[in-house]
């Protein structure tokens, strides 16, 4: 099993914090050769540390005012598979969890107002095995990020392992 070491957690912690951040500004950084960081980061990718590099957008700007947090419950496992098929293509849909608790799935949506996200639920509700909803629409945000801390010396877990 691969390991995180201090400049690879570093590397991590410095493309979370600027993800357009130039290699070569990571390579001082950190103390090392541009040809060492691109490698190190060929690695990080290839492993599934790092799954991708994205704009942060803000919703509202882009005119999506509501978000909110659906609860689904989905009777019995053999519908499972088709409902998060289905949930995940949806392009308002950004998250989906399965949860324990009250419900099997939790869902973070987006959408433009509350009558585009009666639509979604309307068509979420048909969806084959879905028993019922519970929604809570997101008033205000104080805190909403992907970071994750990268400590040094994590043993990588070997890829294909549930996030």
């Amino acid at each position: 099993m691969d390991r995180i070491d201090e400049i690879d957690a570093r590397i991590l912690e410095l493309l979370q914090e600027r993800g357009r951040m130039k290699r070569n500004r990571i390579a001082e950084d950190v103390g090392m050769s541009l040809p060492s960081i691109s490698d190190r980061m060929r690695k990080l990718e290839e492993r599934g540390v790092i799954k991708g590099y994205h704009a942060v957008l803000d919703a509202k700007r882009l005119q999506y005012d509501i978000m909110a947090f659906i609860r689904v419950t989905v009777d019995g496992s053999a519908n499972y598979s088709g409902f998060v098929e289905t949930a995940t293509s949806m392009p308002e849909v950004q998250e989906v969890h399965s949860i324990t608790g009250d419900g099997s799935h939790i869902l973070k949506v987006r959408t433009r107002n509350t009558t585009t996200l009666e639509a979604l639920l309307s068509s979420i509700q048909a969806m084959p095995g879905v028993h019922g909803t519970s929604s809570s629409i997101v008033l205000s945000t104080y805190k909403e990020t992907r970071e994750l801390k990268a400590s040094p010396m994590v043993l990588l877990q070997q890829q294909n392992q549930p996030a």
